[in-house]
């Protein structure tokens, strides 16, 4: 039997078929707690001899150590995949988290998604979204039931941002069924607008992001969708006596969907006329990104067992798909990955941004090194990016310097959906370790997992990550969704001090957040360069202030490109950890976190 699960593990890689196991929730749980942990290696291996990379000035801090916190935190939350008996695909893709200052009391929140019960599944009270109030001390509050969020849906991606303009960040949710639109009220509460603004969708949902494709002022709304499935048309693959959901292969793709935003409130489907709506893909994390460094914002989208997509815009809004033509449709090998999350940044500090993709069990998670002219190349094996969780499936990413040494590591979400994956593929397993992948500041990565704190040997499926510096003492800290759990707090503690700020943006002719705006930073070790987003990894949203870490640098100007095409040069920036960038180059420096005055043109 285990030849033929072997075999079967195999043919599923090569076809595409993501196929489960699925025990009832107390033979899962004994399943997964006897499980062993596994090791991730220290060191990742590197290959190949084609690798430049771009000399830069090392500055030596301290390292990040990351401790779990999430006991004390008084958050309660417990996800849940909706359980059942019948291996539903939507079961396997679960689910990705916000955090973002609901309140604007300069402290982040987080917004956890949920899901709804599968047929034949028995809940005391209907598992719901939940959001909790960071009280500035480590501490959570769960405000769900008086900020009005508290979704049943079958929750699977989400973003926020403020799509009208007001100052608040509103949600939008993506769901297997109904998607939910909330807006802020400014006052601690939410209102269902899905109906008003016309931005509904009922399918199997997927990341989404906002982002202004023309560059008129207002956030417009990429919605994406998974394969056509219903509880109907469910597929159950059995070999032996075990049952497997079926892989996305076994149902038809479903397009993506594109709103523009109208300016009023509403929204206006215009995925066909847009180009979004002419492909089709099963589709997962999403992010949005000026790759090609034209002065607007283009889409890079994961397909589960099928071509990337990478829609490039043409700065009014129409898009044209060139992920083949890029090189960021497949990996170096030709092979279409279970590709899961994705974010960008510049790992190696050239001045051009990249994406790193998770991947599936057996597939290393790919680095797409940006050689400019529109061109990328996979650069997973020769930077180390992805050797040491090559066993595992991995779903939230990020690129952020969490050492604040001046260049950008990687974190990794890992975690198996298959009750039995260590009868499978004895190299992983349920439950297993996330990974901290830190740069050495010529672009090459190191696991330093093993040696980066107790946060690093917790073993749980994770799905979703956040990253924010959720205590304002200057470094990145997470917040890990892990699936049929409790999720994972996690605060960053630097071993030694480094310097760091992070930047706000207020938007005038722009979009109010600034987003997909490009900031550059001048300092005495050389520039980097991020840009404002809003949803990015798998299916989650973070990062709504930009963080740079300086080490012992000295800022020495910022430059920011916004969205209306203007750009402001800030010399002599404020020596503050917090800074909040006017449209039209006025630079306040903000004592603790990030909250922008209530009248935009203030």
């Amino acid at each position: 039997m285990r030849q033929i699960l072997l075999l079967f593990l195999l043919a599923m890689v090569i076809s595409g078929c993501h196929a489960r196991y699925d025990a009832t929730p107390a033979e899962a749980n004994v399943d997964q707690q006897s499980e062993p942990a596994l090791s991730n290696s220290e060191t990742a291996s590197l290959a190949g001899d084609d690798y430049s990379p771009v000399n830069i000035t090392p500055t030596p801090t301290g390292k990040a150590e990351f401790v779990d916190v999430t006991e004390a935190s008084g958050i309660d939350f417990i996800h849940t995949d909706g359980k059942g008996g019948s291996r539903y695909i939507v079961q396997t893709v679960v689910a990705g988290l916000a955090t973002f200052d609901f309140d604007g009391d300069g402290l982040v929140d987080i917004y956890f998604l949920n899901s709804a019960p599968n047929p034949g599944s028995r809940f005391d009270s209907p598992p719901r979204n939940a959001l909790y109030r960071n009280n500035g001390d480590w501490t959570f509050t769960d405000v769900t039931d008086s900020a009005g969020v508290g979704d049943t849906g079958y929750g699977l991606g989400v973003v926020t941002g403020d799509y009208d303009n007001d100052g608040d960040q509103d949600i939008y949710i993506n769901n297997f069924g109904p998607n939910v639109f909330y807006r802020n009220n400014g006052d601690g509460t939410f209102t269902d607008v899905t109906a008003e603004t016309g931005t509904q969708c009922n399918k199997v949902g997927a990341g989404v992001a906002m982002l202004d494709i023309e560059g008129d002022g207002d956030l417009d709304l990429y919605v994406g969708n998974y394969v056509d499935f219903t509880y109907e048309n469910n597929i159950v693959d059995k070999i032996g006596d075990l049952e497997f959901s079926t892989g996305p292969k076994s149902y038809n793709p479903v397009p993506d969907v594109l709103f523009r935003n109208n300016g009023d409130g509403t929204f206006t489907d215009i995925s066909r006329e847009s180009g979004i709506g002419l492909v089709a893909g099963p589709s997962m994390g999403i992010v949005a990104s000026d790759y090609d460094d034209d002065g607007d914002v283009d889409v890079f989208v994961c397909g589960d067992y099928a071509a990337n997509f990478l829609f490039q815009n043409d700065g009014s809004g129409h898009f044209k798909e060139v992920a083949l033509l890029a090189g960021t449709a497949y990996d170096s090998s030709g092979n279409a990955n279970g590709s899961m999350g994705v974010d960008v940044g510049d790992f190696n500090r050239d001045g051009k941004f990249d994406f790193y993709m998770t991947t599936f069990s057996g597939e290393m998670s790919t680095l797409y090194q940006n050689m400019g002219d529109g061109m990328f190349q996979d650069m997973s094996k020769p930077s180390g990016s992805g050797s040491s969780t090559l066993p595992h499936v991995k779903w939230g990413t990020t690129f952020a310097d969490f050492d604040n040494d001046t260049d950008e590591d990687i974190f990794v979400a890992c975690g198996h959906f298959w009750v039995n994956a260590r009868n499978v593929d004895d190299r992983t397993a349920v439950r297993v370790p996330n990974a901290y992948l830190e740069n050495n500041g010529s672009g090459r990565f190191t696991d330093v997992s093993s040696r980066s704190g107790s946060a690093m040997a917790i073993l749980e499926s994770s799905k979703g990550a956040a990253f924010d510096d959720l205590d304002n003492d200057g470094d990145i800290d997470a917040v890990i969704l892990n699936a049929n759990a409790a999720p994972t707090l996690i605060r960053n503690e630097l071993k030694s001090p480094a310097n760091s700020v992070q930047i706000a943006l207020l938007g005038r002719e722009s979009n109010r957040d600034g987003v997909g705006a490009k900031i550059v930073l001048e300092t005495s070790a050389g520039e980097q360069q991020a840009e404002m987003r809003r949803g990015r990894g798998y299916q989650s949203s973070y990062g709504n202030r930009v963080h740079f870490g300086l080490g012992d640098a000295t800022l020495q100007r910022i430059r920011v490109r916004w969205p209306s095409g203007k750009e402001d040069v800030i010399e002599d920036p404020p020596a503050a950890k917090f800074l909040l960038i006017r449209e039209g180059g006025e630079c306040l420096a903000l004592k603790q976190g990030l909250a922008p005055p209530a009248d935009p043109k203030d």
